[in-house]
C-alpha cells in the first residue's frame, strides 16, 4: 500500500479528509510530516559506531526543565567491537543513554566503574530500575553477589539482592547507600537463596511506593518501599506471581487499575529464544493479578495474558519491558530482542547479542488490556515516532494513533495475525481425512505409530483416546518417546485437539510430564504444543527442534502461553507467508475463548505430518477429546 494509501485509510477512519486528520504543528496535511524509526533503536557511541546491545531496558523521562529522556540497560558488553587490547570482551556496569527524540540515543558513559563496596569484585550489576521521587533520581539495580558480611554464607556465588543509588541527574554521578533495599533471601540452607532479581517501582497515584523483584527461582514478590526511597519493610513482602514462570516486572497504573507485565521463558537461547511478555491486572498494587480470563498469576496454572511474544519476524526472545507514555500520552514499551539471523556477539557463539527495541502499546477499546501494536508484536518495519515532547495541537497525539494504526493494518507483514485471530471455524471447511473423533473402539487407518507404546500404553474407551505418559522424550539425543502421526493437508490449516491431562493441578514435582500436539517432520524437526508440568506450575508449552544446528547453537527452544485447564483445547495453525512456514499457538480452557502464544517459523516441508504425544514421565494419562483439522484460507 502506498503512503497516499495509508493517508487515505487513516482519513476515512477519522472521517476528516483533506483537512486537519494529519495536520502536525505547522498545519500541513503530509505523510513525511511525522517522524519515522525501525527497530532496532540507533545507539550512538562517542568516536562513531552504534550501541548494539541494551538488555533489560528501563527509560525515563527527564524531569522539570530537561527535556531529554534516559535509559540504561543491564551490565553487558556494548557492541562487537567491545574488546581491550588483549581481546577480553568487555563488560559495562550499567551503561547510560540519552535521546531527544525517543529513536535516536547516545552512549553516555556507565553508572558504576566499580561495583559498590557491599557487591563482590567482579559482579553484576543487573537489570536496572530509574525513578524519580524526592526531588532526586533512584537507581535500583541487581547485585549478582554479595560480600559474606550481607548475605551471611562464606562463599556463595549465588547470593543476590537488590541495591539502590541516588543522583540530581539520571546521568550521575551515582552515589550508593551502601547496603541492599532488599537483601539475599533464603531459600534454604548452605547458599540456596531465591533469585533476588529484576526491581520495579511503582510510586502510585495516591503516593503509594511499591518495589517489586524476584524471578524464576522463587517467583516475583512485593514490599513497600519507604519514604526515602532507600528501604523496604519485609514484613510487606507479598508474593505476586507462582515460582518458575515470571521475571522482569514492569507495573503501572492506568484507569484506576494496576497492570503487571511480566517476562517468561529462557531469555538468551540465541535464535531459538522464547522470551516474552504477558499481562495482568489488579485493584490492588500488591494483587491479587489475574489475566484477561480472571487466572490468577498465583494460580499452579498459571495465568498471564500474552502482550509481546514471538510473531515469525526476525525477533525472538521479545522481553523485560519497560511500558512508558511519551509527551503526548501514547503508551509505548522499550524491551529487548534478538535477531534470529543475527544472534550471537561476534567471535562468542552462546553470548546472546540483545538490542534496544521499542514498540507502541495499544490498549484494547472493549476491555482495555493490552498488546505490543494491537497483537502484531515487535516491529522489523518503519513505525511513525512517538512524541518526545508535547505537540502544541493536542489532536497531534489521536492523529499519531491513527496513522500508527494504519501503518500496521496495511504494511506489516505479520498483519495476517489478526485475520487468524477472527477466523470462525464453523465458517471453515473440515478436513475430513485429517480429522478424527476418536469415537472408535480402534484407531482409524489414517493414523501410524513412531515408536509404538505397549498395548496397555493407549486404547479408544467412551470417545476419547487415552495415552499413558511415557517416561521417554523428543528431545536432543533422546528420542524415544511414541508418536501417534497422520498425513497434514497441503496448504494453510489449523488443527485442534481437545485434551485432558490428569496430572495433578497442584504440587510439586512432575518435571516434565506433557502432552498435546506436533507437527512432525523428524525426531529432530518439528514444533510441539503441550499442556506440561513444570515445578510448581502447569503451563503451556510451545517448542521448536532443528535438526544440524551450527556448532555452538541451540537445537531447541521454547515458549510459553496462556494458562491450561482441567480441560485445554490446543491448537496449531500453518501459514505461509512471505516464502516461510509459520506455525502459530493457540490454547484455551474453554473452547470457545482462545490466546494466541508464539509464532515459531520452520522448514518442516510438505511431508511433515501431524502427531499426538504424551510423554516426559510415566504414571499419568492423557485423554483427547478430537483431532479436528480445518483448511486455512490464503492470507
Amino acid at each position: 500500500m502506498s503512503k497516499s494509501d495509508v493517508i487515505a485509510k487513516v482519513c476515512a477512519t477519522l472521517l476528516i479528509c483533506g483537512g486537519t486528520a494529519l495536520a502536525d504543528d505547522a498545519g500541513s496535511t503530509s505523510f513525511d510530516s511525522f517522524a519515522f524509526y525501525e527497530n532496532p533503536i540507533t545507539i550512538r557511541l562517542p568516536g562513531g559506531g552504534l550501541q548494539t546491545n541494551c538488555a533489560d531496558p528501563t527509560v525515563i523521562r527527564g524531569q522539570g526543565a530537561d527535556t531529554s529522556w534516559y535509559a540504561l540497560c543491564t551490565t553487558d558488553s556494548l557492541s562487537d567491537a567491545d574488546v581491550d587490547e588483549r581481546g577480553v570482551r568487555r563488560s559495562h556496569l550499567m551503561p547510560m543513554l540519552r535521546s531527544q527524540d525517543l529513536v535516536t540515543w547516545d552512549y553516555q558513559g556507565d553508572a558504576f566503574a566499580t561495583p559498590p563496596s557491599w557487591v563482590v569484585p567482579g559482579a553484576g550489576l543487573w537489570a536496572p530500575e530509574i525513578t524519580y521521587r524526592n526531588g532526586q533520581y533512584y537507581l535500583y539495580y541487581v547485585a549478582t553477589d554479595v560480600v559474606d558480611s550481607v548475605s551471611g554464607e562464606p562463599g556463595c556465588p549465588s547470593d543476590n539482592a537488590i541495591g539502590v543509588a541516588t543522583s540530581s541527574s539520571p546521568l550521575g554521578p551515582w552515589v550508593d547507600s551502601g547496603r541492599p533495599v532488599v537483601a539475599p533471601r533464603r531459600a534454604g540452607g548452605g547458599c540456596n537463596f531465591f533469585w533476588t532479581y529484576d526491581p520495579d517501582v511503582l510510586v502510585t497515584s495516591s503516593g503509594e511506593s511499591v518495589l517489586y523483584y524476584g524471578s524464576y527461582y522463587g517467583g516475583i514478590e512485593a514490599r513497600a518501599l519507604g519514604a526515602d526511597g532507600l528501604s523496604t519493610d519485609a514484613e510487606t513482602a507479598t508474593p505476586i506471581t507462582i515460582p518458575n514462570r515470571y521475571e522482569g516486572a514492569n507495573v503501572v497504573e492506568k484507569d484506576g487499575a494496576y497492570w503487571l507485565f511480566a517476562s517468561a521463558s529462557n531469555c538468551c537461547n540465541g535464535p531459538l529464544t522464547g522470551y516474552q511478555v504477558f499481562a495482568a491486572r489488579s485493584d490492588d498494587p500488591f494483587g491479587p493479578f489475574v489475566d484477561r480470563e480472571g487466572v490468577s498469576l498465583l494460580d499452579s496454572r498459571v495465568g498471564g495474558t500474552p502482550v509481546l511474544t514471538l510473531n515469525g519476524n526476525q525477533w525472538v526472545g521479545t522481553g523485560h519491558n519497560s511500558v512508558f507514555e511519551d509527551a503526548a500520552g501514547n503508551w509505548f514499551t522499550a524491551f529487548h530482542g534478538i535477531d534470529r539471523s543475527d544472534p550471537y556477539f561476534e567471535g562468542a557463539i552462546g553470548y546472546s547479542r540483545r538490542p534496544l527495541l521499542l514498540d507502541r502499546v495499544v490498549w484494547d477499546r472493549e476491555d482495555g488490556w493490552p498488546s505490543v501494536r494491537g497483537g502484531l508484536g515487535a516491529s522489523d518495519e518503519k513505525q511513525i515516532a512517538p512524541l518526545a515532547r508535547a505537540p502544541r495541537d493536542p489532536r497531534q497525539a489521536a492523529r499519531v494513533r491513527a496513522l500508527a494504526n494504519a501503518i500496521a493494518d496495511a504494511r506489516d507483514p505479520n498483519a495476517y495475525l489478526r485475520e487468524l485471530d477472527e477466523v470462525d471455524v464453523e465458517e471453515l471447511s473440515l478436513v475430513a481425512s485429517a480429522s478424527d473423533e476418536l469415537g472408535g473402539s480402534a484407531l482409524a487407518p489414517q493414523w501410524s505409530w513412531v515408536r509404538p507404546p505397549p498395548a496397555s500404553g493407549f486404547d479408544l474407551e467412551g470417545g476419547q483416546l487415552r495415552f499413558a505418559t511415557q517416561a521417554a522424550e523428543l528431545f536432543g539425543g533422546s528420542n524415544d518417546a511414541s508418536v501417534l502421526t497422520e498425513a497434514a493437508p497441503a496448504g494453510n490449516w489449523m488443527a485442534e485437539v481437545k485434551l485432558d491431562l490428569d496430572v495433578p493441578s497442584t504440587g510439586c514435582c512432575f518435571n516434565y510430564v506433557q502432552a498435546g500436539l506436533v507437527v512432525y517432520a523428524g525426531d529432530d524437526a518439528y514444533v510441539k504444543l503441550t499442556h506440561v508440568s513444570i515445578w510448581e506450575t502447569r503451563q503451556i508449552e510451545f517448542a521448536k527442534e532443528i535438526p544440524g544446528p551450527a556448532a555452538g547453537f541451540p537445537a531447541y527452544g521454547s515458549a510459553v502461553g496462556g494458562p491450561p485447564g482441567g480441560t485445554t483445547w490446543l491448537r496449531i495453525a500453518r501459514v505461509l507467508t512471505g516464502g516461510k512456514e509459520a506455525y502459530v499457538s493457540y490454547s484455551s480452557r474453554d473452547g470457545e475463548r482462545f490466546a494466541r502464544g508464539a509464532v515459531w517459523t520452520h522448514e518442516l516441508g510438505t511431508s511433515a505430518k501431524l502427531g499426538l504425544v504424551a510423554l516426559g514421565g510415566s504414571g499419568f494419562n492423557a485423554r483427547f477429546d478430537h483431532v479436528r483439522v480445518w483448511q486455512l484460507p490464503t492470507f
